[in-house]
């Protein structure tokens, strides 16, 4: 089913308020192993409006009309954060940026993660590039008593951040497990690492394996408090909703797709989605880019 105007027009409108242009300063740029970077941007009204599972369409360098979409992985006051991989000559480009330098940005664009009071026990799993939504959204989960997040987080690259080993006990997970992510431990959030690349105190496996693990733990009554979050490439997202579909939990994945407006206009990131109606051709940037895992026509 493709997207017809009267549908286009709706979500224009929707919308209309909500997205901002402006000028993002560059406060912070900070490289990491693998040709990975953080950048901080001062964008108080992308930051006023991001929600986790929210990104921003961002110009990379003048030379190259077309914006490249990147997932907020925290923000500020008025401020956003992403990582990024140097990938491509508009990444490169964003790359070279220093602090000071100004880039347009698009945002804060798509429908956010959507956590439920009634499964408290939220399992973040972020991969690669996967893993800025699952920091913003602990961020923000970490202010709400009611919900108990648990991260795992997996990459083959170095990962863009220094490893720390946890203090932070998580029954089901061995010992050996032990590096995590620094920020999230500050926060008091548990989180365990998994690479195929031997990193220390890293799972070896992938992170549907040690979520696995973790959740064959759980008591038939804890398993209907768990929702699943997620964010990374297809094949992982397929396994991951996989898993939530073999436990019987819920499961929000949030997809990746090349786009050129990030606006809904041009439908050129559909992906096929299991709609009471049928299967419908759905737009990851205004129509996700979270969905729910059982919708997705994997």
């Amino acid at each position: 089913m493709a997207v017809t105007q009267a549908e286009a027009r709706r979500h224009a409108q929707r919308n209309r308020n909500s997205l901002f242009v402006e000028d993002g300063e560059i406060l912070d740029v900070h490289p990491f192993p693998g040709e990975q970077f953080i950048q901080r941007i001062r964008a108080p009204k992308c930051a006023a409006g991001a929600l986790p599972g929210s990104f921003v369409h961002v110009t990379c360098a003048d030379a190259l009309p077309m914006r490249r979409p990147l997932s907020v992985m925290r923000a500020g006051d008025d401020w956003i954060e992403i990582l990024f991989k140097n990938v491509g000559d508009g990444l490169r480009a964003l790359s070279r940026k220093r602090p000071g330098d100004v880039i347009s940005v698009l945002g804060p664009i798509g429908r956010p993660f959507n956590p439920d009071p009634a499964r408290p026990r939220c399992l973040l799993i972020g991969g690669g590039v996967g893993i800025p939504p699952m920091v913003f959204l602990a961020d923000r989960l970490r202010h709400e008593a009611r919900y108990r997040p648990l991260a795992i987080l997996g990459s083959e690259l170095p990962f863009p951040f220094e490893l720390a080993t946890s203090a932070i006990d998580i029954p089901g997970i061995d010992a050996g497990t032990s590096s995590t992510m620094p920020l999230l431990e500050s926060w008091g959030i548990p989180a365990r690492l998994t690479s195929l690349a031997g990193f220390p105190g890293c799972h070896n496996g992938f992170v549907t394996d040690l979520a696995d693990r973790w959740l064959r733990t759980l008591s038939p009554d804890d398993l209907a408090e768990v929702k699943i979050f997620t964010c990374g490439p297809t094949p992982m997202l397929k396994a991951v909703a996989a898993l939530a579909e073999r436990h019987g939990v819920a499961c929000e994945v949030s997809l990746e797709e090349f786009m050129a407006c990030a606006v809904g206009g041009c439908a050129g990131c559909t992906v096929p989605i299991l709609t009471e109606n049928g299967k419908a051709m759905k737009r990851v940037c205004v129509d996700g880019p979270v969905f729910d895992a059982r919708s997705v026509d994997w």
